[in-house]
């Protein structure tokens, strides 16, 4: 069973990974958002590219923490296969500005 991120931001999210709608992918982030991958910060919009919109990226969320700030999910990508992975968000005025993401 697949949960819904409590986050409205976050579960938009998903949603725009899930569908491969880039477009709104990028309306969820503050112009400065920033993000790390395995506590090593990348440039998100490249990140973004290689691991979701060109590999055919997915999200299924395990469980949420922190008011659907902080995910457990299965990430899938063309690239990596399947993984476990955990997400934290920072969302300020309904745009993310800052998420990290890792294997969990």
């Amino acid at each position: 069973m697949t949960v819904q991120p409590s986050e409205p931001a976050v579960q938009a999210f998903v949603q725009a990974i899930n569908s491969g709608d880039r477009a709104a992918f990028d309306a969820l982030l503050d112009a400065g958002a920033t993000m790390s991958d395995d506590g090593t910060d990348r440039d998100l919009r490249s990140w973004a590219d290689g691991e979701i919109f060109n590999a055919d990226g997915r999200m299924d969320v395990e469980s949420e923490s922190d008011g659907g700030l902080a995910l457990i999910a299965e990430f899938t990508n063309s690239t990596w296969g399947s993984m476990r992975t955990r997400w934290r968000f920072t969302v300020a005025d309904g745009k993310i500005t800052r998420f990290e993401t890792g294997q969990a």
